[in-house]
């Protein structure tokens, strides 16, 4: 009697154990791919993390998975300054500090600002400006969260339709808010703090496609396209299916930059400021793609 009693125990503490086990949520992931391209091909050498002046990481621990793009604003390069140097550090000082133990995965607005400051406080002065976008999806509570600055930004597609995006932001047409540092001597420069950054988070769900990207993509690709595009990709687990996708967005958006007949997406907002221009907007293209698995 006392032997078949054990055995009874055994027999259920196994199938609550295997009960416990089933019904615990396991971590959402990201896999992520890159692709993009310099508005000048033939004039800019190939560095990783960076397409012409805009800049990109991705990167993960236990803890989280962490993107980013960030696109310098080209018009220093009228004072001799490399507009991507700024948004290059920005962005490889945002990859090492996630490594770092005090790193924050609920916070991609912390990130921004301790990577900001390691660039003021830089040896080498590194002058220019850029604007900026990192995501963190927290592996604990599967929820993402995001910082934006400026026009840059991300969308997240789910059954076919956009459910969270981030919202621009402009101090007037064509002038997105951004991260600063003026060289010497000039102080009349648009600067605002990585505290400004709009922030959002959310819950997750398995087969969400992310797309992370600078303006050239969100100027020159109208949105529909973009959706359509991202929904033939959602559920995607295949690094090299999502890299194709990527691809094809990042190609797309560089043809239509240059088509100086087509309506793009920027041509129609500087229509809505009084600005009569038609065509797309020859720029850098950056592309992060990233799937939600678990």
């Amino acid at each position: 009697m006392n032997w078949a009693a054990r055995i009874w125990s055994r027999t259920l503490r196994s199938s609550f154990s295997t009960l416990i086990e089933t019904n615990i949520e396991k971590p959402y992931y990201l896999v992520s791919v890159a692709c993009g391209f310099p508005k000048n091909i033939l004039r800019s050498k190939f560095r990783l993390g960076k397409f012409g002046d805009d800049a990109w990481f991705i990167t993960s621990t236990k803890k989280a998975d962490v993107i980013g793009v960030a696109d310098g604003v080209g018009g220093w390069r009228s004072y001799g300054i490399d507009p991507g140097e700024f948004a290059s550090f920005l962005m490889k000082t945002c990859e090492r500090l996630v490594q770092c133990t005090h790193f924050n995965p609920t916070s991609p607005v912390n990130l921004l600002s301790h990577s900001y400051c390691e660039l003021l406080e830089n040896k080498r002065s590194i002058s220019g400006s850029s604007t900026a976008c990192v995501l963190i999806l927290n592996h604990e509570n599967s929820t993402l969260y995001t910082a934006n600055i400026g026009d840059s930004g991300f969308i997240v597609v789910r059954g076919g339709q956009i459910v969270h995006r981030s919202e621009e932001q402009q101090h007037y047409f064509n002038t997105p808010f951004q991260l600063s540092l003026p060289p010497p001597g000039l102080d009349n420069v648009l600067s605002d703090r990585p505290e400004s950054a709009d922030t959002m988070n959310f819950p997750v769900e398995k087969g969400d496609i992310i797309l992370v990207a600078t303006d050239g993509v969100f100027d020159n690709v109208p949105m529909k396209l973009l959706v359509d595009t991202l929904s033939e990709v959602e559920g995607e687990e295949d690094p090299v299916k999502l890299q194709m996708c990527a691809n094809s967005i990042a190609l797309i958006a560089r043809s239509l930059s240059f088509d100086s007949e087509f309506m793009s997406p920027f041509s129609i907002n500087a229509r809505r400021n009084n600005i009569n221009t038609m065509g797309g907007k020859p720029d850098d293209i950056t592309v992060v793609l990233a799937s939600v698995v678990i």
